[in-house]
């Protein structure tokens, strides 16, 4: 586990669901991939198929395109959401830097393509973003005790929105809890591609960068984690079975549309990329229902 390095997810112009190895270039346009069978990301091998990626699969769905990339994972038994996890985010949003990480769920309907729309409950509003690194469990595990052995739980690595209604999470409205205002259909946009623990290299080299309509919000790197890939799934797994296909958001850095003075709240037909140095970028257009 995992016999890939960049995997790709995507339907062919016959509808089928493929599974393809990436090219180690960030960008995937144009370019001929090796086809895996198989239905889940720890369960593949490699076919004597290929397949070339159209050069429109970056579009957004207003536009047609030959092959449709998907979110690498088709289901997730639970996301897991890490906030305050950056020194960043926690000095702009002026809160204790917690003794242990800051947990909260998403449905496994809120998973989203890396190229799809985010559509937007009108209830749903100061929408916010949030880019972060995803980590997908591809193991299952219980009670890991030691971070750098739960290492070998984690099949990949993808970038991640963790679309926000600040509206829901309001203290007065939300007594607290971050969950609800993060749970909708869609809210989770993961992807393009699910890099492998060796092909990504170590976590703490990454740079994330979020732009909003091309401009940049967020840039940080990642030894800038207050815990780590492996303290987060020790934490997580205390007395709680990780299923295989669980995503763990890692949380995101300082630079959110709500910290910002004045709040530069997200508007219908807004652009959101989150791109992670070695994965890729996902780029998802907000549209409100």
């Amino acid at each position: 586990m995992p016999n890939f390095n960049r995997l790709v997810r995507f339907k062919d112009t016959d509808g089928n669901i493929r599974y393809g190895e990436a090219p180690s270039s960030g960008s995937l346009i144009g370019f001929e991939v090796d086809v895996y069978r198989g239905t889940e990301p720890w369960n593949l091998s490699l076919t004597k198929e290929r397949a070339v990626i159209s050069e429109r699969m970056y579009a957004l769905s207003s536009y047609q395109t030959k092959f449709q990339v998907l979110a690498p994972l088709a289901y997730t038994p639970i996301i897991y959401g890490i906030g305050l996890n950056y020194k960043t985010h926690i000095a702009e949003a002026g809160w204790p830097t917690p003794p242990y990480p800051t947990v909260f769920t998403k449905p496994s309907g809120a998973l989203n393509g890396p190229f799809s729309t985010v559509s937007i409950n009108p209830q749903c509003t100061l929408m916010d973003y949030e880019g972060e690194l995803a980590v997908v469990i591809g193991q299952d595990c219980k009670d890991v005790s030691d971070p750098e052995n739960a290492l070998q739980f984690v099949l990949g690595y993808t970038a991640a929105n963790d679309v926000s209604s600040r509206y829901w999470q309001a203290p007065e409205i939300s007594g607290q809890q971050h969950g609800y205002a993060k749970s909708f259909d869609g809210f989770a946009p993961i992807g393009p591609v699910l890099v492998s623990k060796t092909a990504a290299g170590p976590v703490g080299d990454m740079v994330l960068v979020t732009r909003v309509n091309d401009e940049e919000r967020q840039r940080a790197k990642l030894d800038d984690l207050q815990f780590g890939v492996g303290d987060l799934i020790v934490h997580l797994s205390r007395g709680t079975t990780l299923k295989a296909g669980t995503v763990i958001l890692t949380g995101t850095p300082g630079g959110v549309a709500a910290f910002m003075k004045p709040p530069a709240w997200l508007k219908t037909g807004d652009t959101v990329e989150v791109e992670i140095s070695g994965i890729g970028s996902i780029l998802n257009e907000y549209v409100y229902q």
